[in-house]
């Protein structure tokens, strides 16, 4: 009855080794403490050539192992490539998913997922490499994938901060433990701010991210985190109230207070944000990751109307280079164990395929010269959005936008000023292509005799006029504002 009970119980093992010890125990003979050559599975089954990723945590090697042995494998489908390193040496990988991994494609958007910024919050890293799998398993399987690759070129970075997620605890769901990167700078605090000056010193992590966004006209982005259960969408800093301007206290309790600060392309970033919240298994029914932490209708939110921070990505991404960036905060704990990897997967995966295709919605097209050649860096502004875009060096352009009328006002230097309508309709995204005339000639200016007129040279973005009271509120320091900085880091580290 005794050995019933326990091979039933699954103890086979243990009852092999007290037998085995028993025996040496009356033999008379010494008990070695050696294990048993017991053949006992591995801790987990993640091989670097393996088809199949498993579900659990990759340090940097393991993850750099992984997207080589894809991209070899892979060749038709992906590239490889670092955007620079971290404080420690740690290489920032990209990988492009697409049928042209290595080269642009002419009329097709480029659109890019960021992972691991805090380094204590690696669902998103996981999610990412697991995404990457996915693509290149299912093109030959799954249509719309295949539609979404041969159309769209996709950038994924992983893990933004290697260095954080090194000394990051496995369990941890809150702290700032990791958070940061090698130096104690949050990276997603350290991008130069629309609304106020941020006098954060940049850091080799962020350098590389503006860098890279600065070379490529990317259209869609999204920021994974983890924390809460939410898309948060810009802006995600707000102006300080006039009433405040001279006060840190002031400003202080104002950054707690729930108020929105939105931008031109508010009804946009709220359509991009329920896309990924509606597709997600259970983040648009908004429920509450804590009885103290607050729920968000349909599983979206206003980045300042949640809680306002300086130096954001986001923010970044769209105020600079026209490029939709929300953040998806996909984990109510911070670094869950890896056995809820598999869950998380599967509450994730429709929204993150989903809510690239989104690139496709909206304008796109081309700027050309009168003899049909393109022009580059043309900037584009929506009429009544105020901010812009430009093209591409081969005259492409593209602005996520919801049915209805618009305007488009384009302009380049050289060349005269053009407006143009046009209509989005639900299905498919408009095809606008615009011709830009020289710039009339005129006689006897300067002293080189006859010149081209040219009109004054656009900014290389569009942006709202800054409001008259941010430099001021920028200036507030002391003791005040050191603390009001300590409560927004305190806040931050307790929701995302």
């Amino acid at each position: 009855m005794i050995l019933r009970n326990t091979i039933a119980n699954g103890q086979l093992l243990l009852l092999l080794m007290l037998l085995y010890t028993s025996e040496y125990l009356c033999s008379g003979k010494t008990v070695s403490t050696e294990p048993l050559a017991v053949a006992l599975p591995e801790p987990r089954a993640y091989l670097p050539d393996a088809q199949n990723l498993d579900f659990v945590y990759h340090d940097h090697e393991e993850l750099t192992r992984f997207l080589r042995a894809t991209s070899a494998r892979y060749p038709n489908l992906t590239a490889l490539y670092s955007i620079g390193k971290s404080i420690q040496g740690r290489d920032l990988w990209v990988m492009v998913v697409s049928s042209s991994p290595y080269e642009h494609m002419v009329g097709k958007p480029d659109v890019k997922y960021v992972g691991n910024i805090h380094g204590n919050e690696p669902v998103g890293r996981e999610m990412l490499l697991h995404l990457i799998q996915y693509f290149v398993s299912s093109y030959n399987t799954d249509q719309y994938v295949k539609w979404l690759l041969d159309n769209t070129r996709i950038h994924i970075l992983p893990t933004m901060n290697p260095d954080g997620y090194a000394v990051s605890k496995e369990g941890t769901c809150d702290g700032g433990q990791g958070r940061y990167n090698a130096r104690g700078f949050d990276l997603n605090r350290n991008f130069p701010d629309y609304f106020k000056q941020n006098n954060k010193r940049g850091q080799p992590e962020t350098d590389a991210v503006k860098d890279w966004i600065s070379k490529i006209q990317f259209v869609l982005s999204g920021s994974l985190h983890g924390g809460a259960l939410v898309a948060s969408y810009p802006y995600d800093n707000t102006p300080n109230s006039r009433i405040c301007r001279s006060s840190a206290l002031c400003a202080m309790f104002q950054t707690y207070s729930a108020a929105p600060s939105l931008t031109p392309d508010d009804d946009v970033f709220k359509h991009l944000s329920l896309v990924y919240a509606r597709n997600h298994a259970k983040m648009s029914r908004g429920v509450a990751c804590k009885s103290a932490t607050p729920a968000f209708e349909n599983g979206i939110t206003n980045g300042a109307a949640w809680y306002p921070l300086t130096g954001g990505m986001q923010d970044y991404n769209y105020v600079w280079y026209g490029c939709m960036e929300i953040t998806l905060e996909i984990s109510c704990c911070k670094f869950p164990p890896a056995y809820e990897l598999k869950k998380y997967w599967e509450d994730n995966q429709l929204s993150l395929i989903k809510f690239l295709a989104e690139a496709h919605r909206g304008v796109q097209g081309f700027v050309f010269d009168p003899a049909g050649m393109p022009i580059e860096r043309a900037s584009i502004k929506i009429k009544g959005r105020d901010v812009g875009f430009q093209t591409t060096k081969y005259g492409e352009f593209w602005r996520i936008l919801l049915p209805g009328y618009y305007k488009a006002e384009v302009f380049a230097e050289g060349y005269a000023p053009r407006e143009v309508e046009f209509v989005i309709v639900e299905q498919h995204p408009t095809l606008l292509n615009v011709t830009l005339q020289a710039s009339k000639r005129v006689e006897g200016v300067g002293a080189g005799g006859p010149s081209f007129y040219r009109p004054m040279q656009a900014p290389q973005h569009y942006r709202p006029g800054a409001p008259p009271y941010a430099a001021a509120a920028s200036n507030d320091n002391g003791i005040l504002s050191t603390i009001s900085n300590g409560l927004n880091s305190l806040y931050s580290n307790i929701f995302g």
